[in-house]
């Protein structure tokens, strides 16, 4: 018999106008989705893919069930951004945990990821963290390239390598939990990691806090540490738990399209002419592979924006904060925003940049950063209120 306790919070945030991020919980699936996308695209797919996650497990509550979940929700936020212009570049993120049937009927938790949400174990006051990272900045980290330090202010600290909707084909990293009685299970966006360190985590969302008051402690200390995001959280704590019997730590990847078949003419009469087509086929597809390179390299060297300091003022850059090659960043935007009216976090936050998806984006956020140091020099901001709900329930072993 496995059972566990939950709570969870989200919120917008400080500085971001909608909440893209979406949660579900109950007693035996706890999911956050972290969307990304211009305008409401974020919001859609991080809703659709709590939604087929939910339903495909409850019909499936196995291991392979929960992935194929994954799967199924990866293919229809590609096929709704393919379908609706408006939600092109839409994707998000997914941590989950679900109690998952083995053959003999027993539940165990099983951790399933992408993207750079969060996992954390909890246990007398310990904090380990049970995922890792689908971002550039965290990749380098495991490739020695960076040191821990580095890439928490690296600019592409937030460019993930792996998503929901971002490709046909997804990787998902599914991991068995090994807890005991008491054991908690932290769940969380980037909105919360990013403002907090582990001592921070593990000293609000431990025992003997209860798990209510943990949720809304964690929301409202990330929100003092700046709030530059969206902030969600799933708190659980076991009552009783069954470690799988066959422990599980592997990615498992969907399967690629099938490669369409290809037919060979037969006959001398017509292997030259074969030949020559192949020829000129070859030199097309070279030159159109350094067009499509040259695309592509202008396209990424541009295909973001962020926050930065130009002579004492936010100003919006279009380009890679490094530059790609000979492409170099360029001012589209400039603001009558002082970078020494913000907040320190604030100010730390722009000498690092701050990558937004649109010009229009980053013009909001930077005019939401010049508030929000409005509101602390003025002494205006009063403390919100997250409601949260804490819930005990029953997970049965089927006898």
């Amino acid at each position: 018999m496995t059972r566990w306790r939950h709570a969870a919070a989200t919120d917008t945030g400080l500085v971001r106008q909608t909440n893209q991020d979406a949660l579900f919980a109950d007693d035996s699936l706890a999911i956050i989705a972290d969307g990304m996308g211009g305008h409401a695209a974020g919001e859609v797919a991080a809703a659709m893919c709590i939604d087929l996650v939910r339903r495909q497990f409850r019909e499936n509550p196995n291991v392979e069930g929960l992935v194929e979940a994954i799967q199924e929700a990866n293919l229809a936020v590609v096929s709704d951004a393919r379908e609706n212009p408006e939600h092109f570049g839409m994707g998000t993120t997914i941590i989950a945990v679900g109690l998952t049937y083995d053959l003999a009927g027993i539940a165990s938790p099983t951790l399933v990821h992408v993207g750079d949400s969060r996992a954390y174990q909890l246990r007398d006051g310990a904090l380990r963290q049970l995922s890792e990272d689908h971002s550039v900045a965290e990749e380098w980290v495991r490739m020695g390239r960076l040191t821990p330090e580095e890439a928490a202010v690296h600019p592409r600290r937030h460019q993930l390598t792996r998503g929901v909707g971002v490709e046909d084909t997804i990787a998902i990293d599914v991991t068995s939990i090994h807890a005991v009685a008491g054991d908690r299970i932290l769940l969380c966006s980037d909105g919360l990691s990013n403002e907090l360190d582990n001592d921070a985590l593990a000293h609000l969302a431990s025992a003997p806090n209860g798990l209510e008051f943990a949720v809304e402690s964690l929301v409202s200390a990330a929100k003092v540490a700046g709030g530059h995001d969206n902030i969600s959280v799933i708190l659980l704590e076991f009552d009783e738990v069954n470690v799988s019997a066959s422990p599980i730590r592997r990615t498992m990847s969907s399967a690629p399209p099938p490669a369409s078949a290809t037919t060979r003419p037969t006959g001398a009469g017509r292997r030259r002419r074969i030949v020559t087509w192949r020829v000129w086929a070859a030199t097309f597809l070279f030159l159109a592979v350094v067009a499509g390179v040259a695309a592509v390299i202008h396209w990424y060297a541009y295909s973001t924006y962020y926050l930065g300091n130009n002579n004492g003022a936010l100003a919006v850059f279009r380009g890679q904060p490094s530059g790609v090659l000979w492409y170099k960043p360029e001012i589209v935007a400039e603001t009558p925003y002082p970078v020494a009216d913000l907040r320190p976090s604030d100010r730390r936050a722009v000498n690092a940049t701050i990558s937004e998806p649109t010009e229009e984006e980053a013009i909001t956020y930077a005019k939401n950063l010049y508030k929000a140091g409005e509101l602390t020099r003025g002494n205006l901001g009063t403390p919100t209120t997250t409601t949260t709900t804490t819930t005990t329930t029953t997970t049965t072993t089927p006898g």
